[in-house]
């Protein structure tokens, strides 16, 4: 056996995915032996159904918090965003897809906005986030006036229908957020764009004296999540075939909780999107799994949060010791 090929399989467990990744297949296996449904195609679809709007959240979360930011309002905007594309949609009558385009620009201005917040002014992200996080669930409320959206247009709830792969119905907006899984793992890993990702949230004075522009690419980045998160919009639209003022409530935490679980390191510069998608479906399985055998909910938010207790704390051992 060659050197590379030893060393191979430690690199493998040393990566921050590696952790997330067996923490998902032992609750797989937990689940999968003691509930009968549980490994099934159409339970596997379900769960990817319910964790495609949470998971495409953490996408844009996770490029955040490697810069060393958090976003406390990204549920908010995506809520705003689904609001705007069903009225303009439906109570405006323009079409579909220009209304769905003035969703996305809307988030991603958002996204635009916290981005300047963050670098001109030099406010904190949770801060800046966290003031977001009431406006926008204001205004969420003062544009939809309280009122759900229905009778939505075919485009509107196209990712919300179905295609069969073998002998399991799988939607359109599952399909999706895998691909945007994938897009984004790219451009983390094998892009220029990524490595100054990471560059600025391992150190922004360093990254700065190496010529990266740090502001230009904060304010990037925190527009380009706004972006995704208009993207989750669409994907819960769809999914519930309304739109409404009330969704994504407690997303912001949920989608912090995907990111954290996946090994993301909170103090930026470490983790990856793919890790991100573990976090998400650990949480999908362990709810699923968890309602399967019968178990309250108040307890599946209990171990949630023990986990993300238990992802925290192993960040900071690895921390300490790589110091």
């Amino acid at each position: 056996m060659t050197v590379t090929e030893a060393t191979l399989p430690r690199r493998l467990i040393s990566t921050p995915v590696a952790g997330p990744l067996a923490a998902l297949l032992l609750a797989c296996l937990f689940f999968g032996l003691n509930t009968g449904q549980f490994f099934t195609g159409p339970n596997f679809s379900l769960i990817i159904q319910q964790v495609m709007v949470v998971g495409t959240l953490a996408i844009g979360q996770t490029l955040i918090i490697l810069t060393a930011g958090i976003d406390l309002a990204n549920g908010a905007i995506m809520a705003f965003g689904g609001i705007v594309m069903t009225k303009l949609a439906v109570d405006s009558g323009l079409p579909a897809l220009l209304a769905i385009a003035a969703g996305l620009a809307v988030c991603a201005g958002f996204g635009l906005v916290n981005g300047l917040l963050v670098t001109r002014i030099s406010l904190p992200p949770f801060i800046v986030t966290l003031g977001m996080l009431n406006v926008v669930f204001a205004l969420t409320h003062i544009y939809s006036a309280e009122q759900t959206v229905t009778n939505l247009p075919a485009p509107l709830t196209f990712l919300g229908q179905t295609f069969r792969l073998g002998q399991t119905n799988v939607t359109y907006g599952s399909l999706l957020t895998i691909l945007l899984f994938l897009l984004f793992a790219y451009l983390l890993g094998s892009t220029a764009w990524g490595r100054h990702v990471y560059a600025l949230g391992n150190s922004p004075e360093v990254a700065r004296l190496t010529g990266i522009r740090t502001r230009r690419l904060t304010v990037g980045v925190y527009t380009l999540a706004g972006f995704v998160y208009g993207i989750a919009a669409l994907l819960l639209v769809s999914r519930t075939g309304v739109g409404d003022p009330q969704a994504g409530q407690t997303d912001n935490l949920d989608s912090i909780t995907a990111v954290v679980l996946g090994g993301t390191s909170l103090f930026g510069g470490r983790g990856m999107v793919l890790g991100t998608l573990v976090g998400a479906l650990i949480v999908g399985v362990f709810r699923n799994g968890l309602q399967l055998m019968g178990v309250p909910s108040i307890y599946q938010t209990l171990i949630t949060g023990i986990l993300v207790i238990l992802a925290v704390a192993v960040d900071q051992l690895s921390r300490r010791r790589n110091r």
